[in-house]
């Protein structure tokens, strides 16, 4: 990373790097191919305390603040964004909902599995006909007086973490009057009875993080298992895909960063007309530009984490930081290609994935359309 601002970023930046170059990148187009990478890459992850980034150390986390989680996912986004998408949701989706919302009983319960690794965490929101439009969910959880247990039915679709996770959170409607008040969110261990991974997705990019369908058939949850109030779950929510798209941002500036580190290294290597292709101004024109961007978008993360940090509200600074530095990820790494010509389209070079893995980052935890809607909600308000 070319600048941090504390001695705790630096630190992990450092560690992160060194983790993500010995042991991540020998393996990125291997994992790509094959479409995952193994469980004890995050039992790797998990032992350097990465898996419990914000898991305060009563919980046996590491209580890192926003400010080292987002300088953390972004130095493992530079090598391989894949793995650092699993990690961003297993932490700022799954543990950010427990902290949000689970009672003392539950922090107890879940964080320390989860923390050190025991446990990989998925986050079930998006279904087959609730994307954007979230308040429309379907899965159902009706309450069963004679067992006295929540049972709920229905399919989450683009779940990440699914096939590796043993604990869900699970959003259902519980009051159906109510609309997207009436959503609840529950803590489900995904060897329950009933609970089914579905279809793995055969993805364009990011492919080594599994993304599944996780299917509910009659897959009883005991009460004690329902994360914070009933009915309040879509609320929280959105609280934490607020949070969420801090990480998903530093993923972003990681992937563009990763990307523009791949063109100075080949830049200088290149050589045309008798001299290397760094020193034609079209080529430094678009190194200029990626360079200049990144930086500006690393700023609009930072502002974001620093609000999270101090517990100010973060929503139009998250979503702004989200939608800048997603559709730098997408121009970056396409500019990556066209500096690389004709070797940036074949899979020997690393900018052919960056270019194929940035695309996600404008649609997951809230399209950029939808960024655009929240940004001039929070404009108008003001």
């Amino acid at each position: 990373m070319e600048f941090v601002i504390s001695e705790e970023q630096s630190l992990v930046a450092s560690t992160v790097r060194s983790f993500a170059q010995d042991v991540i990148e020998p393996n990125v187009r291997e994992w790509d191919e094959a479409q995952a990478f193994p469980d004890e890459l995050m039992q790797q992850i998990a032992e350097l305390g990465f898996l419990g980034a914000f898991v305060p150390e009563e919980y046996g986390g590491a209580g890192l603040s926003s400010m080292e989680y987002v300088t953390m996912i972004e130095e493992m986004a530079r090598i391989d964004p894949a793995v650092a998408l699993s990690v961003a949701a297993h932490n700022s989706l799954c543990i950010g909902h427990v902290l949000l919302a689970g009672n003392e009983e539950q922090k107890r319960r879940y964080l320390p599995r989860l923390a050190s690794g025991e446990w990989i965490g998925a986050w079930g929101l998006t279904e087959p006909q609730a994307g954007s439009d979230a308040a429309g969910t379907r899965t159902t959880a009706n309450w069963s007086a004679e067992r006295g247990v929540w049972v709920l039915n229905g399919t989450k679709t683009f779940n990440t973490n699914g096939a590796r996770a043993k604990l869900a959170v699970v959003h259902a409607v519980t009051s159906p009057e109510l609309g997207s008040r009436g959503i609840t969110a529950f803590a489900v261990a995904t060897d329950a009875p009933g609970f089914q991974i579905g279809r793995k997705e055969d993805k364009l990019g990011c492919r080594a993080s599994d993304t599944v369908e996780l299917i509910l058939v009659d897959v009883e949850v005991p009460p004690e298992n329902v994360l914070g109030n009933k009915d309040e779950g879509f609320v929280d929510a959105l609280r934490v895909l607020d949070a969420g798209r801090i990480g998903v941002a530093a993923l972003s500036v990681g992937l563009a960063q990763g990307a523009l580190d791949a063109c100075l290294s080949y830049v200088r290597e290149r050589h045309q007309f008798g001299r290397p292709i760094g020193t034609f101004t079209a080529i430094q024109w678009k190194l200029v530009a990626m360079a200049s961007q990144i930086r500006a978008a690393r700023c609009l993360v930072w502002r974001a984490a620093a609000l999270k940090d101090a517990g100010e509200s973060l929503k139009k600074a998250a979503s702004m930081a989200k939608l800048y530095a997603s559709e730098l990820a997408v121009r970056a790494s396409e500019q990556a290609v066209q500096v690389f010509g004709g070797y940036g389209f074949v899979k020997d070079y690393p900018v052919e994935k960056f270019y194929r893995d940035s695309k996600i980052c404008t649609i997951g935890e809230g399209t950029s359309e939808i960024q655009r809607l929240v940004i001039a909600r929070e404009l108008l308000r003001a």
